[in-house]
């Protein structure tokens, strides 16, 4: 294996000045700090091969005599055995074992005391194990080149963990006794007691012994989420994930909450999951036996996922009735505030634009006028005799004037146009895009109305009104704004008020 090259040696360089100073000075003066000898780094840089043969792995193996004999005795045991002639060399003993076992071999002889007896190191590396196998698997699917580098990967992934422990065994005591706390509750731990976690711990002790820049990174990213294009790094993501819910007290929960988030990823289909767990238990049963870890509990596949499915299905339907009465709600509410905005916009006795709405609506079409060059009109119309009528027949009398009033003015106007009461018995409609003429037309329809059609009756008496009426063109005058537009047509109303009230007057013209 050649020695780091000038990219790894500036990425240790990054993750030492990363990690808080007093946790790098602890872990480079612990004297049993994990490392990996020549012959395991050997290992992993064939394992990062496609195509590598067994043979290839062999021929690293048997340069260390003492792993020889581990290999072999392992090839040799009640698992392997049988009926079959005794493995005798590191060829015979990485063929019967396969690609999987020998990597995993291979690293828990070189990283671990061996045989492990405290319980996190057991936990520890039986998660990679099952991560491991998981990750394979997965790779297999989804990126079959890279089988056996997402296996090593999955091996590797918490290794920071074993740094932790051999460097704060007392603090390590209290932060893993819970062990069955979920990953992300760990991270979250670590970072508190230490400022960092073991994904990066892990990183940068992987950068230490010389691994490849790629490998570190992958520890380094091991943790993060499920949204990415790289394949192989989703399979190293999803393997401590789903180890995670495997080994949980309550499988199927966690497996279902899993399968959830998967889905929201949308990176990987849901049946590449639901395959790979159907052959989980005997891979896993292996590896733990061989390596003397104790197995998890045994599990049935087909119905852990039949479980976490059902569970699945009934968050669905629980979280579909919470959907529906959210949308329920959201529903009255938004016709709550529509109500709410219309009411703020609509004056309760005509049912006409309020003057707040009025103003609002010219200002903004008198920009708009003047910035498309277009023409507009406004009528500004007062009730003649008003008080003489409140004061004869009573303010219950007035208000059904008004009301009455703001109803025709309501059906004689088009589309487009916007009636409003502006005042007590003053009323203004904005007329986009008409003239001076037009606007008068509209004028004496609502004249010719009020003189055909009584307001009210009285004692069996029709009472009539009459109208003072003033127009504004923004074509026929320089207005500076909206404000300009309405006096002049309040000017020309007061025209008519002045000459006897009851007509039309269009400022300019008269």
């Amino acid at each position: 294996m050649t020695g780091p090259s000038a990219e790894d040696e500036t990425l240790y360089a990054s993750l030492t000045n990363e990690l808080p100073a007093f946790l790098t000075e602890a872990l480079l003066q612990t004297a049993n700090l994990p490392s990996l000898p020549a012959v395991a780094l050997q290992v992993l840089e064939v394992a990062r091969s496609p195509h590598a043969p067994l043979g290839e792995y062999a021929r690293v193996i048997e340069h260390d005599p003492g792993l020889t004999a581990r290999l072999i005795a392992v090839a040799n045991s009640v698992y392997y055995l049988r009926s079959a002639p005794p493995a005798q060399t590191s060829l015979e003993a990485t063929q019967r074992l396969g690609l999987d076992a020998t990597l995993a071999t291979v690293l828990s002889f070189t990283l671990l005391p061996w045989p492990p007896t405290e319980t996190v190191v057991i936990q520890t590396w039986r998660r990679a194990i099952v991560a491991a196998v998981v990750a394979g698997k997965l790779a297999n699917q989804l990126c079959p080149t890279k089988v056996g580098s997402a296996f090593t990967l999955a091996l590797l992934q918490d290794i920071g963990i074993l740094a932790i422990i051999t460097t704060y065994p007392d603090e390590a005591d209290t932060l893993y006794a819970d062990y069955q706390a979920s990953h992300a509750q760990l991270i979250n731990a670590e970072r508190h007691c230490f400022g960092s976690d073991h994904t990066r711990i892990g990183a940068w002790l992987a950068a230490k012994w010389g691994l490849p820049s790629p490998i570190v990174r992958a520890i380094y990213q091991s943790h993060d989420g499920f949204v990415t294009d790289d394949m192989e790094t989703l399979c190293l993501r999803l393997s401590g994930a789903i180890a995670d819910a495997w080994l949980s007290p309550e499988p199927s929960v966690s497996l279902a909450l899993l399968l959830k988030q998967i889905a929201i990823a949308e990176t990987v289909p849901t049946h590449a999951i639901e395959a790979l767990l159907h052959r989980l238990p005997e891979e896993i049963d292996l590896l733990t036996d061989i390596l003397n870890l104790t197995a998890p509990s045994s599990i049935d596949s087909h119905a852990l996922l039949a479980e976490a499915k059902q569970l699945l299905y009934q968050h669905s339907l629980a979280l579909t009735a919470r959907l529906d009465d959210q949308q329920q709600q959201l529903n009255t509410l938004l016709l709550h505030n529509a109500a709410l905005e219309k009411r703020s916009r609509i004056d309760s006795l005509t049912q006409l634009a309020n003057r707040a709405w009025l103003e609002k609506q010219l200002e903004e079409r008198f920009a708009l006028c003047n910035e498309q060059r277009r023409t507009m009109s406004v009528i500004f119309i007062d009730l003649d005799h008003f008080k003489v009528l409140n004061d004869r027949y009573g303010h219950q009398a007035g208000d059904l004037i008004l009301e009455r009033f703001g109803k025709t003015l309501a059906s004689l106007i088009r589309k487009g146009d916007l009636a409003g009461r502006y005042g007590g018995e003053e009323f203004l409609i904005i007329l986009p895009d008409e003239t001076s003429q037009a606007a008068k037309q509209l004028a004496e329809r609502i004249e010719l109305h009020l003189k055909e059609q009584p307001m009210l009756t009285v004692d069996q008496e029709a009472l009539y009104i009459t109208a003072s009426m003033g127009i504004a063109c923004l074509s026929d005058g320089n207005f500076r704004n909206e404000r300009d537009l309405i006096d002049a047509a309040d000017q020309s109303m007061y025209f008519i008020k002045r000459s006897g009230r009851r007509g039309i007057s269009v400022y300019g013209q008269d």
